[in-house]
């Protein structure tokens, strides 16, 4: 059974190789249409022939998948000819466009990766007279689809992005190619990610805030750091590549690196380091008064960055306003923070009306660690003394343990230096910021006291996809990555994708120029005259 007519080679084998097709033979919808259903009559022929041949379904199935697939190549071919028809009988002899001169060329081919495989089309082309020093022209055909010069169609960039939000760029490559006929290059993904990358901070800037919120606002800020190249390291990636000795074996690759580079210094032990720079993830949600209790979360979104934490506190603030919950609304707005300085200083300012709060199990881990200084590990004694302070701290009674760490502090010998240090970090830490564990009142309220939320998400979002063995990161090319998770996990990437398309069609029809999504330099991280 041949699933296409011999006299008829419609589909290249890839963007680069046409196989046996004739470069110049243009199939016109008529044939087009001919070819899709003798492809059909294969495939219905495929199922009858089946059931007499007595196959297994298995084999049926692997069968028909890439008679499938060829089925769609053609139906998008015939698609893509008949909108080609539609625009020449649109397109004058001579136009003019943005206040130039375009003349009509004959039809050009063009190979384009879809979800089903590689296509081949034609589309007319406009040339710009020679005139003018600009002499770019357009095919009206891709500026009424919307199609790119990348030469892939933005719902499979789209699909590929989207994988490598979750996995490595390998991995994202390898996933489609278990279910597609071909899968773009991981420097394809990659230049995809940064080009996407590059529009989400306008995204989040417009768009709008979720509906039916909830009553009371919650933001929790946190931070984590994730694995980031080094100097050493990007000049070796950065550098002129060198032959390698043994092409083909994998085996003595590492030799010959340790003859060129040098040994790596011996690391001091327990060092971990990875040179990790911090990003900063804020979550937000509402919850809805029920009597009460608050229910929720409602509308939870999550935001991070690798660029300062004021950026992140500037996004808050805006997304704060847009959910109503502004300067002066009157709404009651709750933030909750690990305790870092920095980030008490940042809430003061952008959000002096909201309740700072201090997540409650991070002064409790501070009372663990004072108790170790005045108990053996282990102890009940240790243990008993612990249960009475959370019960203190739960009770709003911060100052009571503030002044039970200094009595003990005062009684502890001035010999026993490395606990009483310890002991004082622990004693400072609650003293300053008694004034935000009023953990009674909040469960009076039913608020937050723990910050899981933004401990979870740092997990989720950073650990899961930055902070795996082996990455080593540049944080430009990381943040567009990071930005387009957070994205994905708030349920967002279809509407970020058709806002995408629709802008970057809108933009090369105003400029009769072709747009590319790609690229190869990732932007710089966020600025704070840029965030506000």
């Amino acid at each position: 059974m041949s699933p296409m007519p011999a006299n008829l080679k419609l589909l290249p084998g890839s963007l680069v190789r046409n196989g046996e097709l004739d470069s110049q033979a243009r199939p016109s919808v008529d044939q087009l249409k001919a070819e899709a259903r003798a492809h059909l009559d294969g495939m219905i022929a495929l199922a009858t022939d089946g059931v007499v041949q007595e196959k297994t379904f298995k084999s049926f199935e692997q069968s028909l998948i890439p008679l499938a697939f060829g089925l769609a190549r053609i139906v998008i071919m015939l698609f893509l000819a008949a909108g080609e028809d539609r625009e020449f009988a649109r397109t004058p002899e001579r136009a003019e466009r943005s206040g130039r001169t375009f003349r009509r060329r004959p039809a050009q081919a063009r190979n384009l990766s879809t979800f089903f495989g590689v296509v081949r089309y034609w589309r007319t082309y406009m040339r710009a007279d020679s005139q003018g020093s600009d002499r770019t022209g357009f095919h009206p055909l891709d500026l009424a689809l919307g199609l790119t010069t990348d030469r892939l169609s933005m719902h499979l960039l789209s699909l590929a992005t989207r994988l490598a939000t979750t996995m490595s760029y390998a991995q994202a490559q390898a996933a489609i190619g278990w279910f597609l006929l071909s899968a773009p290059s991981t420097e394809v993904i990659e230049q995809a990610v940064l080009g996407l990358g590059s529009r989400t901070g306008e995204w989040f800037a417009l768009c709008p805030a979720p509906e039916g919120d909830g009553d009371v606002l919650v933001t929790q800020f946190d931070g984590k750091a994730s694995p980031t190249a080094t100097d050493t390291e990007l000049a070796r990636r950065r550098g002129k590549r060198r032959k390698s000795k043994h092409p083909k074996s994998p085996r003595h690759r590492g030799r010959t690196n340790r003859a060129r580079n040098g040994s790596k210094p011996r690391r001091k032990k327990g060092d971990k380091s990875k040179n990790g720079r911090a990003a900063t993830v804020v979550v937000m949600y509402t919850l809805r008064r029920s009597g009460k209790l608050l229910l929720g979360p409602i509308n939870k979104r999550v935001y991070a960055s690798f660029g300062p934490k004021r950026h992140a506190f500037e996004i808050a603030r805006r997304e704060a306003d847009k959910r109503g919950f502004g300067k002066g609304s009157g709404k009651m707005h709750q933030i909750v923070t690990d305790g870092d300085d920095d980030l008490a200083a940042n809430v003061k300012e952008y959000f002096p009306e909201a309740i700072h709060t201090i997540d409650v199990m991070h002064v409790i881990e501070y009372l663990w660690k004072a108790a170790g200084c005045l108990y053996r590990e282990g102890s009940k004694a240790l243990c008993e003394w612990v249960d009475a302070q959370k019960d203190l701290l739960y009770a709003g009674k911060a100052a009571e343990i503030v002044e039970e760490l200094r009595k003990r502090m005062s009684a502890l010998p001035k010999a026993r230096k490395g606990r009483r240090e310890r002991l004082s970090k622990a004693t400072e830490y609650i003293s300053k910021r008694q004034d935000k564990m009023n953990y009674a009142k909040l469960r009076a309220l039913d608020l937050e006291i723990g910050s899981g939320a933004a401990e979870g998400a740092v997990k989720h979002v950073i650990a899961v996809r930055f902070d795996q063995g082996g990455m080593r990161w540049i944080r430009e090319r990381a943040e567009a990555l990071l930005q387009l998770r957070c994205i994905e996990i708030n349920g967002d990437w279809d509407r970020f994708i058709e806002w995408v398309h629709e802008d970057m069609r809108a933009a090369a029809t105003a400029s009769v120029r072709p747009k590319r999504l790609q690229q190869k330099t990732a932007s710089s991280l966020p600025k704070l005259p840029e965030a506000a």
